[in-house]
């Protein structure tokens, strides 16, 4: 009679590895956060701090405060003046002098050859991203591309207009179909039957592309009738 076969044991190495690469993933995101977040408040404070006047400055008013020895920087005053003055200008420009200056400067960048394209392009992406409005995109959907019978998740943004509602047709809506990493995509004009609308935000379609199809959301739970 043979011996039963027992299942072999796990050595050593391979629970070190498997307790490293639990922890790799518990840590990395919370390391590259708080790294990321320390990385752009340091951006903000040495692009902000040198225009302020020397006298203002953090580690200047340590020294006035708590005497000549206790000068050192603090992070994040960059930080606080540009919030307050993006706050300040946003308050301005809702007035109706902010509106006026508003539409000087437009009228002038529009006579500059190669900065209107880029002030244009800018303008237009800070109005979709921040201000939520018409253009901002709408709803998540699966839409069948490059082939039938290949569906990829896309971002249904506003329907078309101009010259390309005039050749398309009132039914087309425009489907941005994102890449991964997710850093450009394509526009794809689609007839809205030929498209199937998700329950997904917007940002859990962006993750879920971002990560090559590795993060899905987690599920909602349905409330009892």
């Amino acid at each position: 009679m043979s011996d039963p076969i027992l299942p072999k044991r796990r050595s050593m190495t391979s629970g070190l590895r498997s307790s490293f690469l639990t922890g790799l993933v518990v840590v990395l995101p919370i390391g590259l956060t708080i790294y990321l977040i320390w990385a752009v408040i340091g951006w903000l404070d040495g692009w902000i701090l040198p225009l302020l006047p020397a006298a203002y400055r953090p580690e200047e008013l340590m020294r006035y405060l708590f005497g000549p020895n206790h000068g050192f920087p603090i992070r994040g005053v960059g930080v606080v003046v540009f919030l307050v003055f993006t706050t300040f200008m946003g308050w301005i420009a809702k007035g109706l002098i902010g509106r006026t200056i508003l539409a000087q400067l437009d009228r002038l960048i529009e006579r500059m050859p190669v900065v209107r394209s880029l002030y244009g392009a800018l303008k237009q992406v800070a109005d979709t991203v921040f201000n939520k409005t018409e253009s901002s995109f709408e709803k998540t959907c699966l839409v069948e591309f490059p082939r039938p019978g290949v569906w990829v998740l896309g971002l249904i943004s506003a329907r078309p207009k101009g010259e390309i509602a005039d050749k398309l047709g009132p039914d087309k809506i425009a489907v941005f179909i994102g890449l991964t990493p997710f850093t450009s995509g394509f526009v794809a004009f689609v007839s809205r039957q030929d498209v199937i609308e998700l329950d997904l935000t917007v940002e859990e379609a962006a993750k879920l592309v971002a990560s090559g199809g590795l993060v899905y959301p987690v599920p909602r739970e349905v409330e009892p009738l």
